[in-house]
């Protein structure tokens, strides 16, 4: 019998991830492998494993932004790998879709994360490889197991780069909903938080924000998981900054930045919007800094192929141990 031991993984990507696949594919040590996605005259679209997997791991990386065949995609990667025999068939979805419909919060509407969880156990994923969802109770959406990374293992190192002494540092998050985020934050840091309570007239449309929390000469760092049209956000750097405080800038995991939103976050009294590229952003500014999830992502990869734990995988990212970024 060979000493030599057989490569059991590959890492495949999904046309709209491709630029942050072969990213997780170098800070893992080996290629993308073959895939094409053939198009079709009427919008039809047929993705293509060209090459073996039987018998394999395969990790699929899609992020499911708009439109909605980035999903469809991730789909029929799936069941190409399912009938090609993969041994193991795992989603890596930086970005999950649709993570916003976690509940009913009126009636006859639909719980779309739940249905995004139907659809790729019933298209045969084994397991789920995510960063920052939008709520933690989708992880029980699933019956497989799901990874749930946080970035957090990226922003916090950053942080304390840009800030030598935190004492004067404020976390804040821009609305009630993201105020365990925050607080999670500041724990990390050693520092106080403060909170922005809005209230909606419909959706992405704000009526009135408060602050909780003093600012006064502080500098804040909000922290959010998804940045949509940027209304929130930028009212509440501006009510932070008329408030008092020193200098205001925000992190972001999902730069989703629909419609004029670069444009208001330009416009803003935003110092910086740190965002990781788990969505490819369409236009940029001097104000926007993206710092990649392609080392957590590879090293999540290695410890699933390897059976190992990724429990202490968030604490050693933040004191720098055992990753070889490459951004």
């Amino acid at each position: 019998m060979s000493d030599i031991q057989k490569d059991t993984s590959i890492i495949f990507s999904c046309d709209a991830s491709r630029y942050l696949a072969e990213k997780i594919a170098d800070n893992y040590g080996k290629p993308l492998g073959k895939s094409i996605c053939l198009h079709y005259a009427d919008g039809e679209f047929q993705p293509s494993l060209e090459q073996t997997v039987r018998g394999y791991d395969v990790f699929i990386v899609q992020s499911t932004f708009a439109p909605a065949d980035n999903v469809m995609e991730l789909l029929m990667m799936v069941d190409a790998a399912k009938r090609a025999s993969a041994r193991r068939i795992i989603a890596v979805m930086p970005y999950f879709g649709f993570a916003r419909q976690d509940r009913k919060d009126k009636p006859r509407v639909p719980i779309a994360a739940k249905l995004m969880a139907d659809l790729l156990q019933a298209a045969g994923v084994d397991r789920i490889i995510a960063v920052d969802l939008h709520a933690d109770q989708i992880q029980g959406f699933f019956n497989i197991p799901v990874d749930h990374l946080m970035a957090s293992s990226i922003f916090i190192p950053y942080l304390r780069g840009l800030y030598n002494n935190v004492d004067n540092l404020l976390i804040a998050s821009p609305d009630a909903g993201g105020a365990k985020r925050a607080s999670q934050y500041a724990k990390m840091l050693g520092t106080g938080f403060v909170m922005c309570h809005k209230q909606r007239s419909r959706p992405n449309e704000i009526a009135s924000m408060q602050l909780i929390g003093d600012v006064q000469g502080k500098d804040i760092i909000l922290v959010d998981d998804i940045i949509d049209t940027g209304g929130t956000l930028c009212n509440a750097a501006k009510l932070i900054k008329e408030s008092g405080a020193n200098s205001v800038k925000a992190m972001i995991t999902h730069p989703v930045l629909s419609g004029d939103a670069v444009n208001k976050i330009e416009s803003s009294v935003l110092e910086e919007l740190i965002v990781t590229d788990t969505i490819p952003l369409k236009n940029n500014t001097p104000k926007i800094k993206v710092l990649s999830v392609a080392p957590i992502f590879a090293e999540a990869i290695r410890r699933v192929e390897n059976s190992e734990s990724i429990a202490d995988l968030y604490e050693r990212a933040i004191q720098h141990i055992g990753l070889q970024t490459k951004f």
